[in-house]
């Protein structure tokens, strides 16, 4: 009996040490993906500075986690020191697939799904480690293509895209032997590859599909058409939707003393939640909150936001955007891969000369009553106001849709105009 106890004992203390290094190893592991999630999407707001914006950090980070497993030198070095972690490390690795995985759970009406597939030019031999740790990480596929048979390239990826839901079509529309880009990334690459004359390349397509349903639903009776006020000083009337509800809510300020506040809506299930970012007044441009935006001050939301019971409104809005990251991912600190003779990604082949030619990423989200991709008429109706404070959503916004455990940010993005709608 007393043998038993001891085991015991030895056996909790064993738990709960393991647990507090998970904890710290979360910790450590949270702000550099909090940090490339801000610097990836400030980058991005230089070249969309006009248009509702959304990118999904997690699944550009597993991807470049990938890349991570087959590179070395200086490759690897940018790959660690943009992301601030090194996927080799087995820890590492078991903490990013056990948290960001496939979190689908229909009986709670979510879907979440992140894939990456790794396009390699026939011919090129890949080291068997490589091979089976690829296969391992985070649903990602190696395909085999013919980048100088464009048709051939094309079909495979249409067949890709067929295999998961229809929001997500990927499409090649090069005719160069290149899977299609677009503007000066693209023709680069093209001429390019003209240049060096050989097809000992690869092309890496990620891709986040998102669905869930709201911890409690707004009601399609209560949509309204009201004002909501763009950037350049005009109205426009978008469907509104509203509910009064006891929220998690904060106030906020940059540093340069600009106040916002921040309001979260969870999903249903509790493991994703919406955060919705708004400057306190009209006159505070959006862009001036995005650019002062840092981990620092995402981490201070978590013990900022007090329960609220509130009345919301809150714009329907879709949005759909696709970019050519070989433009994106020198600005943040990863441009040997995309170059031919810089790049070392000996750990997936003993061949010379692997570079990767494209990176694309594709993502796509809908806000709506019920939380799904569901459409329905709107009713108009007239709402009798309350005392409860008003959070509105009348005006541009940031959202962050996060994981509530670990707090990695699955999407962030920007609403400029609601009523600008994914086609």
């Amino acid at each position: 009996m007393c043998r038993l106890t001891v085991a015991l004992l030895f056996i909790c203390f064993w738990l709960v040490e393991r647990s507090h290094s998970n904890g710290s190893l979360q910790d450590s592991i949270r702000e550099p993906h909090t940090r490339f999630a801000i610097s990836l999407y400030q980058t991005l707001t230089k070249t969309e500075n006009n248009s509702n914006l959304i990118v999904s950090p997690v699944s550009i980070s597993l991807s470049l986690g990938l890349l991570q497993l087959g590179a070395g030198g200086s490759t690897l070095a940018q790959l660690e020191g943009t992301l601030g972690y090194n996927v080799n490390d087995v820890p590492v690795q078991d903490f990013l697939l056990h948290s960001q995985g496939d979190m689908s759970n229909s009986s709670q009406g979510m879907w979440l799904q992140q894939t990456c597939t790794l396009f390699i030019q026939c011919g090129v031999h890949l080291l068997t480690e490589f091979t089976q740790r690829a296969a391992a990480w985070a649903s990602t596929g190696v395909v085999r293509a013919n980048f100088s048979q464009p048709s051939h390239s094309r079909s495979q990826l249409e067949r890709l895209g067929h295999n998961h839901d229809e929001w997500w079509p990927l499409r090649a529309e090069s005719s160069s032997g290149e899977l299609s880009g677009s503007g000066e990334a693209q023709a680069e690459a093209q001429a390019e590859a003209r240049w060096w004359g050989h097809r000992l390349q690869m092309a890496l397509v990620n891709r986040v599909a998102f669905r869930a349903i709201w911890q409690k639903q707004f009601l399609f009776t209560n949509t309204q058409n009201l004002p909501f006020f763009l950037s350049d000083g005009s109205t426009i009337k978008v469907p509104m939707m509203y509910q009064a509800m006891e929220v998690s809510f904060g106030q906020f300020r940059t540093a340069l003393d600009q106040h916002y506040t921040v309001l979260e809506l969870p999903y249903l299930g509790h493991s994703l939640s919406l955060q919705v970012v708004l400057p306190s007044e009209r006159k505070i441009l959006l862009s001036s909150l995005e650019s002062q935006l840092t981990a620092r001050q995402l981490a201070s939301w978590d013990t900022g936001l007090r329960r609220t019971r509130m009345d919301i409104f809150l714009p329907r809005f879709r949005m759909q955007n696709k970019f050519n990251l070989r433009s994106v991912l020198p600005a943040v600190g990863i441009s040997d891969a995309f170059n031919p003779t810089a790049a070392d990604f000996s750990a997936i082949s003993v061949e010379e000369g692997l570079y990767v030619s494209d990176a694309f990423h594709e993502v796509r989200i809908e806000v709506t009553e019920d939380g799904t991709k569901a459409a329905a008429a709107t009713a108009m109706v007239l709402l009798k106001r309350s005392r409860a404070p008003v959070f509105k959503a009348d005006r541009p916004f940031l959202f962050l849709l996060r994981q509530i455990n670990t707090g990695s940010i699955l999407f962030m993005g920007r609403v400029l105009n609601p009523a600008d709608q994914a086609p």
